[in-house]
């Protein structure tokens, strides 16, 4: 890993996308026909990690994990290490690699199942020793306790941490959130994952920007809300915020573009840009990352951004 204060720590899930163009999707007892199939790289964490090296410098982000002894995890390790991140953390464990495999219809419909393997093994020992100052991004697709033990590590060490509460459990738990919020600096959430949120902290009735005033204001976080098509907005602790507008396309794909979007929003602000610029450019690099199909297939370079003015 790169040793200096820019350094971008990926703590995460790595899987492989079995991904089928189906008629209609299975019902239960049904087996339904497809002419094909891809295999795909994915798993928020890797995901995020490409993002982040696609505008940084080589050897600057490092992505720490598990993967199984299996074909998968090659391709895992050999499709991060293309795209230039540091694979030296990822380690070995006894399960499978982490699979998800999903049938999407003619409608754009689609039918997930994840199996987790190595991704639930991860532990807090996984988490490598990070240099002074690094920013930490972190999910929710390997366990919190060992999530939230890398989160005090590097908060130790005087770093930042970027939290995508992604994806959201179906029964979030308060006093888990609320450790959540305390070793986070910057908390990623999307509409639905606000308001979730904010229904934990014990209101229901939160809109988007009620939420994410609440979610700053009780976790002492900057919570910057994704909206999609309008953009995102960052809300900080003490009462002030940041609005960012989506560029106007014409999407083709949205997979990916939430993980694009915390990647370079965590990537940008290690670079030190200010508020406004980091988020703008997170919102449009989120925006052109919906222009093409996949999500890691999609997100941009660096020089990208710059040509898309």
């Amino acid at each position: 890993m790169a040793q200096s204060s820019d350094t971008i720590l990926v703590f995460g899930s790595l899987n492989v996308d079995l991904v089928t163009q189906v008629r209609s999707i299975a019902r239960p007892g049904e087996t339904v026909l497809a002419a094909s199939y891809e295999t795909l790289c994915g798993g928020k964490g890797a995901n995020q990690a490409v993002a982040a090296a696609r505008v940084s410098a080589p050897g600057r982000v490092a992505m720490a994990g598990r993967v199984g002894a299996d074909g998968f995890g090659r391709i895992c390790l050999d499709n991060l290490a293309a795209n230039g991140v540091d694979i030296g953390h990822v380690m070995q464990a006894a399960e499978p690699t982490g699979c998800a495999f999903i049938s999407v219809d003619a409608r754009g419909e689609n039918a997930i199942t994840v199996a987790s393997g190595a991704n639930a093994a991860v532990s807090a020992a996984d988490a490598p020793l990070a240099p002074t100052g690094a920013t930490l991004i972190l999910q929710m697709e390997v366990p919190l306790a060992a999530s939230l033990a890398a989160a005090r590590q590097i908060r130790e060490a005087g770093g930042r941490v970027v939290w995508n509460l992604a994806p959201v459990p179906h029964e979030l738990d308060r006093e888990a959130l609320r450790l959540l919020l305390a070793a986070a600096d910057i908390l990623v959430v999307n509409e639905h994952e606000a308001v979730a949120a904010a229904t934990c902290l014990g209101n229901p009735e939160a809109g988007l920007e009620a939420a994410g005033s609440l979610l700053a204001t009780t976790g002492h976080v900057t919570c910057v809300v994704t909206a999609g098509a309008k953009g995102a907005i960052a809300f900080h602790p003490d009462g002030s915020r940041i609005d960012a507008a989506a560029a106007a396309i014409e999407p083709v794909d949205t997979t990916g573009a939430g993980d694009t979007f915390v990647g370079i929003l965590a990537a940008s602000l290690a670079d030190g840009m200010d508020w406004p610029a980091a988020l703008a450019r997170a919102c449009k690099g989120a925006s052109l990352a919906c222009l093409a199909h996949g999500a890691q297939t999609s997100m941009p370079t660096a020089d990208a951004l710059l040509q898309r003015g």
